[in-house]
């Protein structure tokens, strides 16, 4: 059984970005990725459907140590998944990586100070296992076996084809067809404007509307910084700019939600007229940042509408009947194909099932310490990234963060760290603020977050910056055990 002193789980954008920091910030310690599919890159080799792009700008959503030199700040699917790769091939941490690896358990024991980590390997689901010291989960948030999709009535009637974006056919022939989308989060509206681009027209079906922002796919100040400066500079300076609007914007509709909305929708006005009906297909009935804004690079899906290419319907589903979906209102929506941009199933820890001393831990009872662990489950940490920020912002600082952490406890002899909740006064909220029907479909069986220091989110990167990279890691709340705490573990790596 090979032991290894930090397995990584998961080598897409947070994984890669975790073996980096700690190839660099922890020289000398061995780790070993595991990675469930074949190929580097998580979600953005995962997704392949039309158009599929980020939704946050790659300044920030790109890692802290590596410059994003492409023209295009809203990069698609395959640039993204470059980038990674090219991270990976750099720093040669591809060699580190065990594909066809779908981690499905692990065990920790107080007396060796050590995960077993238990995995299925190839299709034949060969079972192996791992042994380390830390467990690095950076599986993402989300199932990758299954998608979510509501049980719409008569599916089996329809007489067409039904997808969804999760699992998109590679030989998908839409051209001429009638398509409907489902749904109005980010997906629908990458899928929506590309699909328009060859069907004979697409309809986006949504049962009420997002907050729609427009922006455009190329930075021009973050280029002609690039041109004009050395790229880590003029990374670093794009990068602030963008994190300090994010915020701004961020605390602006939390203080101001009805002036923030006016902006939002008299942009939607501006973009599709007066006589559209805004107030129907695109004003929300929540406040801004209640759920993630979505964007619409080069105002793609405006123009689609604007040019009859595309068309929205706010309604409910009834049915789906052979020739496409009927609505409430009893109107039938004609389709060739419909995709079900429905959600994704939210998943804890990559659905791994977790052992303390033999005892199963139900991680909806845990707290989550700073975001990153989880009260009463040692050495164990997990890379979340920002609901209302690019991911990789929180993703970077979290490595910074378990990587002084693991340089601390080399420092002092500590084998073993583990989050308590030893404050009483701690009270309970959920772990995530938004209303979007993905997560509120999770809270049951997601962790839960404190209303205080340690134990809350802020969901601020500017704080995190200074709490995670600068502060304390002795502080009351980590207990720490050395090996004389650990008689068994301290025999164990003696006679190793």
């Amino acid at each position: 059984m090979d032991h290894f002193d930090t397995i990584i789980v998961g080598a897409g954008l947070s994984g890669i970005g975790a073996a980096w920091h700690l190839q660099h910030r922890v020289p000398g310690r061995s780790f070993v990725i595991l990675e469930g599919r074949d190929a580097i890159g998580g979600t953005w080799d995962l997704f392949r459907y039309p158009g599929i792009r980020s939704d946050s700008d790659m300044y920030t959503l790109g890692y802290r140590f590596k410059p994003w030199r492409n023209a295009k700040a809203i990069a698609d699917g395959p640039s993204i998944r470059a980038y990674v790769r090219e991270v990976a091939s750099e720093n040669r941490l591809d060699q580190h990586i065990r594909f066809r690896h779908l981690v499905r358990s692990a065990s920790w024991d107080s007396t060796e100070a050590r995960w077993t980590v238990e995995a299925e390997v190839g299709e034949d689901k060969k079972r192996v296992r791992y042994t380390c010291s830390f467990l690095f989960m950076c599986s993402g948030y989300y199932s990758y076996r299954e998608g979510y999709t509501p049980d719409f009535s008569g599916t089996q009637d329809f007489s067409g084809k039904i997808v969804h974006p999760q699992f998109w056919p590679e030989d998908l022939d839409y051209r001429g067809k009638r398509v409907v989308v489902i749904g109005s989060g980010a997906t629908a509206v990458t899928l929506v404007p590309e699909l328009a681009k060859q069907a004979s027209v697409v309809t986006m079906l949504q049962r009420s509307p997002t907050y729609m922002v427009s922006r455009p796919a190329q930075d021009k100040l973050a280029n002609w910084l690039r041109e004009h400066l050395p790229p880590k500079l003029a990374y670093g300076i794009t990068r602030w700019r963008n994190v300090l609007f994010g915020m701004y914007f961020f605390r602006l509709a939390r203080r101001q939600p009805q002036k923030v909305k006016q902006h939002l929708i008299q942009m939607v006005r501006n973009e599709l007229g007066s006589d559209f009906d805004v107030e129907t297909h695109f004003t929300p009935r929540y406040n801004p940042w209640d759920q993630r804004l979505c964007l619409i690079p080069d105002s793609d899906m405006f123009e689609a509408i604007r040019s009859g290419q595309a068309q929205v319907v706010t309604d409910h589903i009834d049915r789906f009947v052979k020739e496409g979906i009927k609505l409430q209102s009893g109107k039938i929506l004609p389709a060739d194909i419909i995709v079900t941009a429905t959600g994704l199933k939210l998943e804890v820890l990559g659905g791994m099932k977790v052992f303390v001393d033999g005892h199963p831990v139900d991680m909806s009872k845990t707290l989550s310490y700073k975001g990153l662990m989880y009260s009463d489950v040692p050495n164990l940490a997990s890379s979340f990234g920002y609901t209302n920020a690019s991911w990789t912002l929180k993703c970077d600082l979290t490595c910074e963060y378990i990587c002084r952490l693991m340089n601390h406890m080399s420092e002092h002899g500590y084998l073993q760290v583990t989050p308590r909740r030893v404050d009483p006064l701690v009270g309970e909220e959920p772990w995530l603020d938004l209303t979007s029907g993905y997560v509120q479909r999770a809270l049951a069986y997601l962790p839960k977050q404190g209303n205080k220091r340690p134990w809350k989110l802020y969901q601020n990167y500017a704080l995190d910056l200074v709490t995670l990279r600068y502060g304390r890691i002795d502080d009351g709340t980590l207990e720490f055990k050395t090996a004389q705490d650990l008689p068994l573990a301290a025999t164990r790596m003696a006679a190793e």
